[in-house]
């Protein structure tokens, strides 16, 4: 006999595969954008600007710019954004991949890279995850961040501050680099179906909606054992973010800029978190942000990323 599901587990469970479907979209679209092509809105967030990826497939930032970060006008055909500290990544509908900003450890210099379906970015460095699930990697390399080139079967990569998490096709995870706070130990985890990586910690989302994290929890951000019905995480420097089934948001840790203050967020279909500032994107395309603004990154009240 089937098992009778409530109406909350099915909910829960619906609301996971939509965001799951929309991650192997995103992943998945490297060359398969013809003419006309509506690619999945997201958000992304760096240290001090946040960057928007419209279903047109154009770019639109807000915040700092000193090392032209938010240079990303001319930008076309792009299917998946990623913010690092003062850069930004594209990946463009053909596997290709473009990159604005800081560029003193070559983190920019991802021209040559093909057959990409994914990007995410450190500090400084930026990781690229293959349509053969291998991974490469371009930037400051001092603590190992870099070390990808053994990785196989990888399915998402993520990479924050000084090192690089990869989730494997079998719901476990890799990590490399920085680990003084025991960020990259995850060797145990399993059943993971999304990883994302914060400036000194690490957080996992289970397969049933349930969260673990590791690594430095001076502020509390690794306090996220008691979260339920979760569909997506995100972590920013000293805090974590989570998006829940039913599309409002909760978040812990360091909140001296307001960055946790999301109590009230609702119709949320995706987070991210920066070095202080979260943004949430609404089922409407509109753009939610809180946190500290020195450099206008939480102006983002006017975007809309679907129309």
């Amino acid at each position: 006999m089937k098992p009778i599901l409530s109406w909350r587990r099915r909910h829960y469970l619906a609301r996971v595969g939509t965001f799951l479907i929309a991650v192997a979209l995103i992943v998945g679209m490297g060359g398969c954008g013809p003419p006309g092509t509506e690619y999945t809105p997201m958000v992304a967030a760096g240290v001090w600007h946040t960057v928007g990826l419209k279903p047109d497939s154009t770019v639109v930032t807000m915040g700092y710019n000193e090392y032209e970060q938010c240079n990303v006008g001319g930008w076309t055909d792009i299917t998946h954004i990623a913010a690092g500290s003062i850069h930004t990544v594209g990946l463009k509908d053909n596997g290709t991949v473009l990159a604005v900003g800081y560029n003193e450890y070559g983190q920019c210099n991802v021209g040559d890279w093909t057959d990409i379906t994914q990007v995410t970015a450190g500090s400084i460095h930026t990781v690229g995850l293959k349509s053969d699930g291998t991974v490469v990697a371009m930037g400051r390399n001092n603590w190992g961040q870099c070390n990808v080139g053994n990785w196989t079967g990888i399915t998402q990569v993520t990479a924050r501050s000084y090192h690089t998490v990869g989730l494997e096709s079998d719901g476990t995870v890799l990590a490399v680099g920085h680990n003084d706070y025991g960020q990259c130990a995850v060797g145990g985890w399993t059943a993971i179906v999304q990883v994302t990586a914060g400036y000194y910690h690490t957080v996992g989302l289970e397969s049933d909606g349930t969260v673990v994290a590791v690594g430095r929890n001076n502020s509390g951000q690794c306090i996220v054992g008691n979260w339920t019905d979760i569909t997506q995480v995100a972590a920013g420097w000293g805090y974590t973010v989570g998006l829940k089934s039913d599309g409002t948001v909760l978040a812990v840790g360091w909140n001296g800029d307001g960055q946790c203050d999301v109590g009230d967020w609702g119709n949320i279909t995706q987070v991210a978190a920066g070095g202080s500032h979260t943004v949430g994107l609404k089922d409407d395309g509109t753009v939610v942000a809180v946190g500290l603004n020195n450099h206008r990154q939480c102006d983002v009240d006017d975007w809309n990323l679907i129309v």
